[in-house]
């Protein structure tokens, strides 16, 4: 494996970070032709993915709630101390589930439930275990299901974890971003060292058999040395995934992060941190299984990327690959294959739209037959590393790639690639943004940047 030194590493962050997308979906949302995109189409393109998937449905439920604002947060949440919004929050979700479920005309299987946020935690149990019960009553479970949930590691408390491991789930992940006092100060998110232990020790007790933390580089008053202790504190509590992002600067979407700008790291001091957290992670025998993905051997993220069968959508990484992907609640999005289908970012509008026995849908995308082919090779990109097409399919899709940019990151070998395909180089990982921008012929047309985070 080729070492760059740190002062070439240096020349290629400074060359590489450019804003980009994050590629959970294909095109992204910026580049989404939503004039075309109607209920009833949308609809149609869930009946087809329902019944290409064998009835399999995978299911993410936004829960968007939160005590307090975390001035990093990128996410569609909504403050409130007030807990009696949770009971109408739930009516609402299963009311939406319930059209879904009239839409496939069939009994779904339930491969996948992930609650995200928000703070899934901000439910009490006895609300969560009424939302679970409602979605189960129309489905059955497939025999391979997976369920998991984000905790608030400064609210989850043993009666949730004792009523989800009940319901099922056996995946956690716990919004930790950073031990450092000084660091969770300025960001607005709060939680000892010592919570997340007995957290962690409870989860396991309930029979949790995965559990992630998430970490954030590159947050304001981060240093390598707050990195360096977050990691070591992390690696001690032996979480079996890790999931270590980039912090996504993106003040013209949210206000809050302007309060912090004076105390971001400079690129190149983030871009250390990066390789700093990578060094430590791998060395305790974590595997870089993706972008911003590590985990260990017995855990099965890893086991995925192992066999070749790792996918990512919405929800990011999965061992789950199903052809349909319903979201739930406010800004939720959805993912047919052939169509994306966002929900209404505004609480009252969600309601509203509900109220009318609508779908709470505001925009989405209907895939071309050149969507879905770069869709596929971006997919293969970020879950293997690689991926190979053949001379006429390059003939159909490769007029949109950018191949100045590949032949630059091939000739700062990050890459290899030709008539063939392209593989990542492991000096290229870094990079896997730039390198999946390079087949987005709809970036390249459109030429739009300036609304992505950095990539590196």
């Amino acid at each position: 494996m080729v070492r760059y030194s740190f002062a070439f590493m240096e020349n290629l962050i400074k060359k590489y970070n450019v804003p980009g997308p994050r590629y959970t979906s294909y095109p992204t949302v910026p580049f989404w032709e939503a004039e075309s995109h109607e209920e009833k189409n949308w609809k149609q393109s869930v009946k087809d993915g329902f019944w290409r998937s064998g009835k399999e449905v995978s299911l993410y439920l936004h829960l968007p709630f939160c005590e307090s604002l975390c001035t990093y947060c990128g996410c569609t949440t909504r403050i409130t101390k007030n807990h009696g919004v949770e009971s109408k929050y739930i009516n609402y979700l299963l009311k939406e589930w319930q059209i879904y479920c009239d839409t496939f005309s069939a009994k779904p299987i339930l491969k996948e439930i992930h609650l995200g946020g928000g703070t899934p935690t901000f439910f009490s149990s006895k609300n969560l275990n009424r939302l679970i019960t409602g979605l189960l009553k129309n489905a059955t479970l497939a025999e391979n299901y997976e369920f998991g949930f984000e905790g608030h590691p400064g609210n989850t408390t043993e009666e949730h974890l004792k009523t989800l491991s009940e319901l099922g789930f056996k995946r956690i992940s716990l919004g930790i971003q950073d031990f450092n006092p000084e660091v969770q100060k300025v960001i607005n998110r709060k939680q000892t060292f010592e919570q997340v232990d007995a957290v962690t020790r409870l989860a396991r007790q309930y029979g949790f058999t995965s559990i992630n933390f998430d970490l954030i580089y590159g947050l304001p008053k981060q240093t390598a040395k707050s990195i360096s202790e977050t990691i070591q504190q992390t690696i001690s509590l032996n979480p079996s995934r890790i999931a270590f992002y980039g912090y996504a600067h993106v003040p013209w979407v949210k206000a809050a992060q302007k309060s912090f700008e004076e105390y971001l790291p400079k690129p190149e001091e983030r871009a250390a941190m990066y390789q700093l957290g990578k060094r430590l992670l791998t060395a305790s025998g974590y595997h870089d299984i993706g972008m911003d993905h590590f985990a260990l051997n017995h855990d099965k993220l890893y086991q995925a990327y192992d066999q070749g069968q790792l996918h990512r959508n919405f929800m990011g990484y999965t061992t789950q690959d199903t052809d349909l992907l319903i979201g739930l609640g406010m800004s939720s999005i959805s993912d047919s294959w052939t169509a994306f289908s966002q929900n209404e970012k505004l609480l009252t509008k969600y309601y509203e739209r509900l109220d009318n026995n609508e779908l709470p849908i505001t925009k989405g995308h209907q895939l071309t037959v050149e969507d879905l082919k770069i869709r596929k090779h971006i997919l293969n990109l970020m879950c293997r590393f690689e991926t190979k097409w053949s001379a006429t399919e390059l003939l159909d899709i490769g007029i949109g790639f950018n191949v100045e940019l590949l032949n630059n990151l091939q000739l700062d070998g990050l890459i290899e690639w030709d008539e063939h395909g392209v593989r990542i180089l492991e000096s290229g990982k870094p990079f896997i943004r730039n390198i999946c921008m390079a087949l987005d012929s709809r970036l390249w047309n459109a030429q739009k940047f300036s609304r992505f985070s950095q990539t590196v």
